[in-house]
């Protein structure tokens, strides 16, 4: 019975230990909405924003990167293909950390997630994503943010850049350091073909964690 009382009690110090790490980078969210907000709004005003790649661009995006992106309060353990992050707390690990750390990290990267959500509107937090996402290494090396890697692959900005070369933009997302932009990289053709079929409706990911999209290899 004392060793039950005792283990009761380690779990317990444990559960308000996460929830305290939890708030903790909620409460750091909100402190630093302000400055993000401002940033958010001069991406907008630039329309380096979602709203800038067209609707159907836009709605493709979500469907490989966060389908309920827009439903979602920064948290999402259910929607096929969505996977452990959602773009919300992606934002979270590049603007809420200096150094993130994978495990424990994971606690306050989603009650920063969850703090963004609760000041920043789903607008804002897309043009924050798209500013800082790593893309992998460009012709003149490696390059952060979206817009920026059309820019300088395609020479025009997503919204207007053939369907293709969209759909590569999409494809390195989930690991920019192992596909090459621009050259003759199989494993970026099998990616791209994976997300045709998704986007076309010829197929679905094979649960939550299925961002590799296994459900639509052929």
């Amino acid at each position: 019975m004392r060793i039950f009382k005792i283990s009761a009690a380690v779990v317990l110090l444990l559960f308000i230990g996460v929830l305290g790490y939890g708030a903790y980078g909620y409460f750091d969210a909100l402190t630093d909405s302000e400055a993000l907000e401002a940033r958010a709004d001069n991406l907008l005003v630039e329309d380096l924003g979602g709203s800038s790649l067209g609707e159907e661009r836009y709605r493709q995006l979500l469907m490989v990167q966060d389908p309920a992106f827009e439903q979602h309060n920064g948290m999402d353990m259910i929607t096929p293909g969505a996977g452990l992050t959602t773009i919300t707390q992606s934002l979270a690990k590049r603007v809420g950390f200096e150094n993130f750390t994978p495990g424990i990290g994971k606690i306050r990267q989603t009650g920063y997630a969850l703090g963004l959500e609760r000041r920043l509107s789903k607008a804002q937090i897309m043009a924050l994503w798209l500013d800082t996402l790593e893309m992998g290494r460009g012709p003149e090396g490696w390059v952060t943010g979206f817009h920026r890697m059309s820019e300088a692959v395609y020479g025009a900005s997503p919204g207007i850049i053939m369907q293709d070369e969209y759909i590569s933009l999409l494809a390195v997302l989930i690991a920019p350091g192992r596909y090459k932009l621009g050259e003759d990289d199989q494993a970026l053709r099998d990616r791209m073909n994976r997300i045709r079929r998704l986007i076309a409706g010829e197929c679905m990911p094979n649960g939550n964690s299925d961002v590799w999209l296994e459900g639509c290899s052929t």
